[in-house]
């Protein structure tokens, strides 16, 4: 590399149109340092494949709340709950201070347009026998360094900067949204725990009833000893399966108490009625969903972070330029220091260009165009997987909606069916194997019942992940 400095002159009147012809080919050099970006084109199909006659696309497309979406299930728990994942949630904290970093660093990366001003002074005393000569010396000077940015290269590392920032603000979007997601999944299949140790105790009690039947048969000589071990054997598995249950219900509750960012020996969350019911979420056309998803957005915005570094390396194609000025004074005392005639300066402009480096410039170049290229197919990916995670989740509660009056209907009926003969059995018309058979029958679709219901609350709350929780990127103009 050689580099060559000399003092500014400013150009005669006849070397103006000269220097205007040169200074017009560095800013052609510097825009095409760095090509227009556009945002890679993405599949957008014209509706949801899944969303059939049980959804409409909400009018307007954004209807969904960008603010708190959760308050759709109007559960107030939930919403106390939710708001103290968005304070004190760890996984939130360290997106925010992420975010906080690389808006630093868009700071550090401007910082670089501007001029470097120092300054530096000193002041010495001599003296001694051996001294040439004694006295106090002082010096002081102000020093200005600058780059001109002809190319485009720093601005080139301010828009990655930038744009980096913007995906770490996505990201920051997505980690509340997938914290407050995973508390409301939490708490939903929490509170159907307590619905179902409900049931399992009402059926415990139920059974120990049972029990008591078939040993005063027993003692009557009615029935065999076999009824009395059927029933034994009925109660002890209503009993352990009760102890599942509450044993899944405390995994529950120390998930939320982490989420909120307690540890779970200082977390109590008392059981409460649940209500099973589903909202109705607005959705979103397709087309809003690429700026409405924040893993949409910070994808897209990798992609353009990744866009500016083909500028920056096509800069190297290009001389660096530098001005440097100086303006100093010195003398023997400190007043010397504020006298015209100690003054000092220097005007100095430097360039620097590379000469032969093998093709090493080529390469970075080609370089940055691969890695745009790859955080465009990863672009790509992610709106794929994020139109198929909101046609599965159509599916989920569509399927679900479906399935409930069904369920619904088999319970009563098992629930019939079980009342009716355990009356024939006290009457001594049939055994008490029939009389298991019924019970254990609608105690499982009693439970199949309360899944159903959990599955489509946790679809939902999937539904609105999937659909970015009403988050847009505040950058992008509204869709």
């Amino acid at each position: 590399m050689k580099t060559r400095s000399f003092p500014l002159r400013a150009p005669s009147a006849r070397h103006a149109p000269r220097a205007g012809a040169v200074l017009a080919l560095a800013l052609l050099a510097a825009c095409a340092s760095q090509p227009p970006y556009e945002a890679p084109a993405a599949p957008a199909p014209q509706a949801f494949k899944e969303a059939g006659a049980t959804w409409t696309p909400a009018a307007p497309a954004d209807a969904l709340d960008r603010g708190p979406w959760w308050e759709l299930f109007q559960d107030a728990e939930l919403n106390r709950l939710a708001a103290q994942v968005q304070l004190s949630n760890q996984n939130i904290a360290a997106a925010a201070a992420a975010y906080a970093q690389a808006q630093a660093v868009v700071r550090q990366e401007r910082a670089g347009l501007f001029p470097s001003v120092g300054l530096s002074g000193g002041a010495t005393r001599t003296g001694g026998e051996g001294a040439a000569r004694a006295g106090l010396s002082t010096s002081a000077s102000l020093g200005v360094d600058w780059a001109p940015d002809l190319w485009g290269r720093l601005q080139g590392g301010v828009d990655a900067a930038q744009a980096s920032a913007q995906a770490s603000e996505a990201d920051l979007a997505s980690a509340r949204l997938s914290a407050v997601g995973a508390l409301a999944s939490a708490y939903f299949q929490l509170r159907e725990a307590d619905a179902e140790a409900e049931l399992l105790q009402a059926t415990v009690e139920g059974y120990e009833r049972s029990l008591q039947i078939a040993r005063n048969r027993y003692s009557a000589g009615v029935v065999a000893q076999t009824d009395v071990l059927q029933a034994q054997t009925q109660l002890a598995n209503a009993r352990a399966d009760l102890a599942t249950v509450r044993q899944n219900r405390a995994r529950f509750e120390h998930a939320v108490a982490v989420l909120t960012g307690r540890a779970p020996a200082d977390f109590a969350l008392p059981p409460a009625p649940w209500s099973a019911a589903v909202p109705e979420v607005p959705a979103v056309v397709p087309s809003t969903l690429l700026q409405r998803r924040p893993d949409i957005a910070a994808a897209e915005r990798a992609v353009a972070a990744a866009h500016a570094q083909i500028g920056i390396q096509r800069a190297g194609y290009f001389p660096n330029l530098g001005l440097r000025g100086s303006l100093g004074s010195g003398g023997s005392s400190v007043a010397d220091l504020f006298k015209a005639s100690t003054l000092v300066w220097s005007l100095g402009l430097s360039v620097a260009q590379t000469v032969f480096d093998a093709g090493a410039t080529a390469a970075r170049v080609d370089a940055a165009q691969a890695a745009r290229d790859a955080r465009v197919a990863a672009y790509r990916q992610t709106v794929l997987t994020a139109f198929q995670g909101v046609e599965d989740q159509l599916t989920v509660l569509r399927t679900l909606q479906a399935q409930e009056p069904l369920r619904r209907e088999a319970v009563a009926a098992a629930e019939r069916t079980a009342q009716q003969l355990l009356n024939r059995y006290r009457e001594g018309q049939m055994s008490y194997t029939e009389v298991v058979t019924a019970q254990v029958a609608a105690l499982s679709a009693q439970r199949a019942l309360l899944q159903l219901q959990v599955n489509r609350q946790l679809a939902a709350v999937a539904l609105v992940q999937a659909l970015g929780g009403g988050w847009h990127a505040p950058w992008q103009p509204p869709a």
